[in-house]
């Protein structure tokens, strides 16, 4: 925030940083004529750059039907190696970490400084649980014995010819799903570390939690269609 002088001239804000940042000092950009006007403008921008990813996505499944239609042979024994229930519990993961970062959004909005921490932490938590689960008790496992995409597949005891396409989707879908989950974590942990280092968020200035969040929910909704098809149907 900056003041300005007679000759209008920015003079710069001789406050420390700290109390800069926390919540209640926090006006909007130079460039917009409201905190609303911000507020929505973030928020539509948000919007706009999830439907690029949901075409992204959208990409993939259209690989997934068409290659599927295909050779349905390989698509069915290529799921057969998948462990649904190890792909349940990462569903599980999701929606409790989805749930809790909806959570965060609604304690910064009630000033509920402790709590939306909490709920940032437990997200993160989630994420990482996901992650961990996916590398420890499948990629690695199914890497080790051959079941790799396309030219690296080396699995002998193989059904159909075309299986290595199948790894290649699979791969894909979760590898590029996998790094929105990265991404959407950093997101998160810029979030926790502001909202500690700072209080940059309360019930008039939430955007960065509530667009983070959003970007999350499109990480498990995108895992909500990758789950069925990958592993639930043969």
């Amino acid at each position: 925030m900056t003041t300005i002088d007679a000759h209008h001239h920015p003079v710069p804000d001789q406050r420390p940083k700290k109390e800069r940042l926390f919540w209640k000092n926090r006006g909007h950009a130079e460039h917009f004529r409201s905190h609303e006007e911000e507020f929505d403008a973030c928020k539509f921008g948000m919007w706009l750059f999830l439907a690029t990813e949901v075409l992204l996505f959208a990409g993939i499944f259209c690989a997934y039907a068409v290659f599927r239609t295909m050779y349905p042979d390989a698509w069915a024994a290529g799921s057969h190696y998948l462990n649904w229930k190890i792909g349940g519990l990462n569903t599980v993961v999701l929606l409790i970490s989805s749930f809790t970062a909806a959570m965060a959004v609604r304690c910064a909005q009630l000033d509920q400084q402790r709590w939306l921490k909490i709920n940032l932490v437990i997200t993160l938590l989630c994420a990482a649980a996901f992650v961990f689960i996916k590398l420890n008790y499948e990629y690695i496992p199914k890497l080790l014995d051959g079941k790799a995409p396309g030219t690296f597949y080396s699995y002998p005891f193989a059904h159909d010819p075309h299986e290595p396409l199948w790894w290649g989707v699979y791969y894909i879908g979760t590898g590029i799903h996998a790094l929105h989950v990265f991404i959407g974590a950093g997101l998160l942990a810029w979030v926790l570390y502001r909202a500690t280092r700072y209080k940059a968020y309360g019930p008039t200035e939430y955007t960065m939690v509530e667009n983070s969040a959003l970007y999350w929910h499109l990480v498990d909704l995108v895992w909500i269609f990758l789950f069925p098809l990958l592993y639930l149907i043969h």
